[in-house]
């Protein structure tokens, strides 16, 4: 499934989760609220930064954390996918965007060979159980990104709303 990160890294570890659909208006917000929430980690000792490759808040936040590397010393982008063919189905500039987000990534981690119907689930688990601070864009609380933020939360992770900043 991938390396495991280990115990003293976890802790120096963040994953994102959010919607594939950001709502209008929204974006400017969680822009300028990840740049700041990125800075703060980052001065707390937060050097990795996992993203799980969807479309909307999963590559915006790994397009932030790119410019974060640009402005501070061992930040590592890490790309935990669900599938080596997750773009499937994507349109050319969204496969476009996502292969070269995921070709700068410092790291690579398929939780599975192809697709399977809880290869996004798995991949949810593994970006969790390796970080100890979830930045989530949660507006409704149905689907998968709810699903991680109740999965983090159970296992008693730090979740901050991009939305809100707590």
């Amino acid at each position: 499934m991938g390396v495991v990160i280990k115990m003293a890294d976890m802790i120096n570890t963040c994953c994102f989760t959010g919607h594939r659909v950001i709502q209008s208006g929204d974006r400017q917000r969680i822009e300028a609220n990840l740049d700041i929430i990125l800075d703060d980690l980052y001065k707390s000792g937060v050097r990795n930064f996992i993203f799980g490759g969807a479309l909307g808040f999963d590559l915006l936040a790994a397009q932030r954390v790119l410019k974060l590397k640009q402005r501070y010393y061992g930040v590592r982008l890490i790309a935990a996918l669900p599938c080596k063919n997750q773009d499937a189905k994507w349109n050319s500039y969204q496969k476009k965007i996502y292969s070269d987000i995921v070709s700068r990534a410092d790291e690579k981690i398929y939780v599975s060979e192809y697709y399977t119907s809880d290869c996004m689930h798995k991949r949810n688990r593994y970006m969790v159980d390796n970080s100890s601070v979830v930045v989530a864009y949660i507006v409704y609380p149905v689907g998968g990104t709810a699903y991680t933020v109740n999965y983090a939360y159970d296992c008693g992770k730090r979740i901050v709303n991009v939305l809100t900043m707590e």
